[in-house]
């Protein structure tokens, strides 16, 4: 264990740069788009614009929810939907030419359907003009009509993150958010197309324990979650909750291993991993 008050060898992030980053930067701002990158500050943002992926955030960058381990901005309402976006988001597609797409969203808890109807037009906007392109739809809590909206666009694959364990859901997410309610959305979706791969995220330093963590692998792997993934939570600024412990590279590997055991098809655990972190590597395999 590595004490929170400094910051371990390994948590080392390459700013981002060369000639792919710059290509999907101008790209991504002609077309006036968000990436999660950006507004969740992620560690790995040289790393993937390096490799020619992003992974987009759809419905505005201000949340409804406030999570105390989020960077993204919050408010009571979130910005005006733009009926546009769903087209520029598959024209960017097009231009980067991507062939794996990873779409994230805010929460829209001040919208009628919680735009889930939204994120169904830019998974069809972006398969329409990009046929070979796998999506990836990172969801929030959804239920019912407002999931199968979303699937019945088509997906190949649908994550929604439990975030962190059980004991720590109302100290660390929203007050709307919990364990159950996004347990319940990932069964859903294998309830409803069994075929689909689901994902969910885990980040860890937040004062978890070890037996905690196997249990939530336990409880994942009951409503059949393919893959999971694993990463250190980094404070991204002081109006974040802080880091309790930094977790050894070597921990991230034995609990994957753990995992595997348990059944997940495919496992990303290491200290700056996050849900989108190799996305495509864990649909093919």
């Amino acid at each position: 264990m590595v004490t929170p008050d400094k910051k371990p060898d390994w948590i080392r992030v390459r700013a981002p740069g060369g000639e792919e980053w710059k290509k999907i930067q101008s790209i991504i701002d002609q077309r006036g788009l968000h990436t999660v990158c950006d507004e969740a500050k992620c560690p790995n943002k040289g790393e993937c614009w390096g490799m020619g992926t992003a992974t987009f955030m759809i419905l505005g960058d201000v949340c409804t929810r406030h999570c105390r381990f989020c960077a993204v901005s919050t408010a009571k309402t979130g910005r005006a939907v733009q009926d546009m976006e769903a087209a520029a988001l598959a024209q960017a597609v097009k231009e980067l030419g991507l062939s794996y797409v990873v779409l994230t969203s805010v929460d829209r808890d001040d919208l009628p359907d919680r735009g889930s109807n939204h994120i169904a037009r830019c998974i069809s906007a972006i398969k329409e003009i990009n046929t070979i392109c796998k999506v990836e739809a990172l969801i929030p809590d959804y239920f019912g009509d407002e999931l199968l909206t979303v699937i019945n666009a088509m997906p190949e694959t649908i994550a929604h993150n439990v975030e962190t364990v059980r004991s720590l859901q109302q100290n660390i997410r929203d007050s709307r958010a919990s364990f159950e309610k996004s347990l319940r959305t990932l069964s859903e979706v294998k309830n409803i197309r069994p075929d689909i791969m689901t994902k969910s995220s885990l980040l860890l330093g937040l004062g978890e324990t070890e037996d905690e963590i196997l249990s939530v692998m336990d409880e994942l792997r009951a409503v059949k979650v393919d893959v999971l993934v694993m990463g250190q939570y980094l404070q991204p600024s002081k109006t974040q909750i802080p880091v309790q412990e930094y977790i050894n590279p070597d921990t991230f590997i034995r609990l994957k291993n753990i995992a595997l055991g348990k059944g997940f098809s495919y496992v990303v655990s290491s200290p700056l991993a996050r849900t989108s972190y190799h996305a495509h590597a864990a649909y093919r395999k």
